[in-house]
């Protein structure tokens, strides 16, 4: 039953999008999914890493076996070592029984670490063990345990940059990305943003039980926007817009106010020959 419940379908129908962009990233996880190769998912907040490592789950050799996704941002260090390699009885204040971690539960099957640039030194060294050896202890324990895992990651820091500034260690890193999967922000996949709007309004509609449309020029303002929360913004926008919309049709009125601001517009520069150098109050506004 566990295992049933840690296991996710295979979510490829939703995964919506026409741009060559997000094609590319298709055909990059058909061609991932089948191996037993580490993976690294590097892309913005909201662009759809956990579903991606779902769908390499899903489409693989292991799809029937578990799916554990691990926050690594969620846990400080004592804990979060404790969840991923569980304990022994004893092994800390409050450990009244053995634990076994989630490289354990994920045995046979995939273990996805969710922004995996926080963790601290100290777990990236038990990580990188594990990943070479497919073994590790207990906390507080002696006794080595063997585990057949696949290890998905995932970030949305600059991993690179993190490595030469001392704060990633540079052989965990290559070990991670021995495929690395860039996610393409929403505003580089073109008329995507259009064909998602209309999938979610579909899904709203069937979860709300209306037959709600999205008009012209609510769908010219959403294109125009620039969306630093990517897919999860978007989705967010829209079921906000099914929500205050009382008619048949969204209109722009109905999407929150900060998809409707204007964009900001930019002075146009002066001539290089005109100008020395810039005043304080110049590069004040430039920078802004």
């Amino acid at each position: 039953l566990l295992e049933r419940g840690l296991t996710p379908p295979d979510l490829g129908g939703s995964f919506i999008g026409e741009s060559p962009e997000f094609l590319g990233l298709l055909h990059l996880i058909e061609k991932v999914a089948p191996g037993d190769s580490t993976v690294l998912i590097s892309g913005e907040t909201g662009s759809g890493k956990e579903r991606v490592a779902k769908l390499i789950h899903a489409r693989s050799p292991r799809r029937t076996r578990p799916f554990v996704v691990v926050e690594c941002a969620a846990l400080q260090e004592s804990l979060l070592q404790s969840e991923l390699f569980g304990h022994e009885r004893g092994a800390f204040t409050g450990a009244e029984r053995a634990k076994p971690g989630l490289f354990e539960v994920a045995s046979g099957g995939t273990i996805f670490l969710d922004e995996i640039g926080e963790v601290s030194p100290a777990t990236q060294t038990k990580l990188l063990r594990v990943l070479d050896t497919s073994t590790f202890r207990h906390v507080g324990g002696t006794a080595e345990i063997r585990v057949d895992v696949r290890v998905l990651a995932a970030t949305n820091r600059d991993l690179p940059s993190m490595v030469r500034q001392g704060l990633f260690r540079d052989d965990l890193f290559y070990r991670l990305c021995t495929i690395r999967i860039e996610m393409p922000p929403l505003r580089n996949r073109g008329a995507d943003v259009e064909l998602l709007a209309e999938h979610f309004v579909a899904v709203f509609n069937e979860r709300f039980n209306c037959s709600k449309r999205i008009g012209r020029e609510a769908l010219r303002i959403l294109r125009r926007y620039s969306w630093p929360g990517n897919v999860r913004e978007l989705l967010h926008a829209v079921e906000a817009a099914m929500v205050v919309c009382e008619g048949g049709e969204i209109l722009p009125e109905h999407l929150p106010a900060a998809l409707r601001a204007p964009p900001p517009v930019m002075a146009p520069a002066a001539p290089e020959e005109k100008r020395g150098l810039p005043t304080l109050e110049e590069l004040e506004l430039r920078h802004i």
